[in-house]
């Protein structure tokens, strides 16, 4: 219940912010309005008339979901009954199916290998490949991004030679936070204008000498355009994390990125001061110069 507040005003605080007595009252009205709507179709409903959307013009149907139990759970509305317990996609979720692909040695020069094409393959036929490779060669295998994200391949001719994740950053990272100059209030509010670097594999009988700080310079400009093009807004600033355990990041250093700080080792989930999992370099790459004055830009608000 830490994330809610309830006074005897009749407000609610949900996510750092204030729901008024009159929200409340609106969303009883809805519920009474429509007694055969499920669980999912009122919070829809709700999104519709707060006007409750993405970026990309999609309803923020999970949060508002989730806001709607929470005042059921508090007393503060009465939800139907459950009409059906929905499959949890995630946990369902199948390993990529392997896809065989030609694993002649490709070596030499960054010039003869030229010219590279770097393609976005999110939600076309090559998504699977991407998934596939990611899953066969990369340390960590295939994790499904979070939130908003972008994927491609990275082709010589008609054979890959490289892939690479972007997805939504993390919440909070301290060193990031604390180099960008953001308040917590200002980083909820735009941490969407950020995007990271998840997985980055060179496949494994890919031997070319410059080629990853090739791409991840090509891939900047890239993923700005295609992330403004998929998701209707602007990305200003990159980031990822290194295994210094397994390597050095020089193909980032290389491209021009930023050592920051190191992650502190311990997950969102983690509520000790307990080291969890491998401490990881942090790297970022600001897509501009004014990047601070386009990320720290927002309505500061109090929080009780």
């Amino acid at each position: 219940m830490s994330a809610i507040v309830l006074n005897m005003e009749y407000e609610f605080k949900y996510r750092g912010k204030i729901y008024s007595r009159e929200d409340i009252d609106f969303i009883r009205r809805l519920i009474d309005r429509n007694p055969n709507d499920s669980r999912r179709r009122l919070s829809q409903k709700l999104c519709e008339a707060w006007n409750w959307v993405q970026k990309n013009g999609a309803l923020r149907d999970m949060v508002c979901r989730s806001f709607m139990l929470e005042l059921d759970r508090a007393g503060l509305i009465q939800l139907p009954a459950k009409k059906q317990n929905p499959k949890n996609n995630l946990a369902l979720r199948k390993k990529p199916s392997q896809i065989q692909v030609d694993q002649t040695a490709i070596s030499g020069s960054l010039a003869g290998l030229k010219p590279t094409q770097l393609v976005q393959v999110r939600k076309t036929a090559s998504e699977a490949l991407c998934n596939s490779l990611i899953e066969q060669f990369h340390y960590l295998g295939y994790c499904q991004p979070v939130g908003e994200n972008l994927k491609y391949i990275a082709y010589s001719g008609q054979r890959p030679i490289a892939c690479m994740t972007w997805s939504s950053p993390p919440l909070h990272i301290g060193s990031r936070d604390q180099f960008i100059g953001w308040s917590a209030t200002i980083r909820k509010q735009n941490l969407h204008l950020m995007a990271y670097n998840s997985r980055f594999l060179i496949l494994p009988w890919v031997n070319v000498k410059y080629l990853a700080s090739h791409l991840l310079s090509r891939s900047a400009k890239v993923v700005a355009r295609d992330w403004q093009k998929f998701y209707h807004h602007p990305v200003h600033y990159l980031e990822t994390f290194v295994d210094t355990e397994r390597y050095a990041g020089t193909c980032y250093y290389a491209a021009n990125w930023k050592f920051l700080g190191k992650t502190t080792g311990r997950g969102i989930k983690e509520k000790t001061r307990r080291v969890t999992r491998s401490i990881k370099d942090v790297l970022g790459y600001p897509l501009s110069t004014d990047f601070r004055l386009k990320l720290c830009h927002g309505k500061e608000t109090k929080t009780s």
